[in-house]
């Protein structure tokens, strides 16, 4: 019911979105020592938003499956790497920390915009606080 809100909506476009960003960062971390591994990111929120395919696009069978999301998201290779170990891997664990710990806040505070966002329709609705 709250989906078709234009605000509710893209609320959860943005937990789907750091949701999946979340998984491709444990998946950079979990191949840490694999040899030639390429870090992978997804695209910005921003082009997911403004997009106009639906779903994921994947590249390989082991890479994200997807329900529809409103527009473009998929895993591609991070550009923002800070480095490339001898055996060609470019996940550097800091990096990927700092990614994990701004997606987690970034998290928290699309819950709470959402959480809020219920309470004034619900405030709205009945007018008792």
């Amino acid at each position: 019911m709250l989906d078709g809100l234009s605000f509710f909506k893209l609320a959860s476009q943005r937990l789907s979105w750091l949701s999946a960003r979340q998984k491709v960062v444990s998946e950079n971390i979990a191949n840490a020592d694999t040899p030639a591994y390429k870090a992978r990111d997804v695209t910005p929120f921003d082009a997911m938003v403004k997009g106009t395919r639906t779903g994921l696009a994947t590249t390989a069978s082991g890479h994200i499956g997807g329900g529809a999301m409103g527009g473009t998201l998929s895993v591609r290779p991070d550009e923002t790497g800070w480095e490339t170990s001898l055996d060609g891997n470019t996940v550097v664990l800091e990096q990927q920390t700092v990614k994990a710990s701004e997606i987690s806040e970034q998290y928290k505070l699309a819950t709470q915009l959402y959480r809020k966002g219920h309470e004034l329709l619900a405030l709205s609705a009945t007018g008792l606080r």
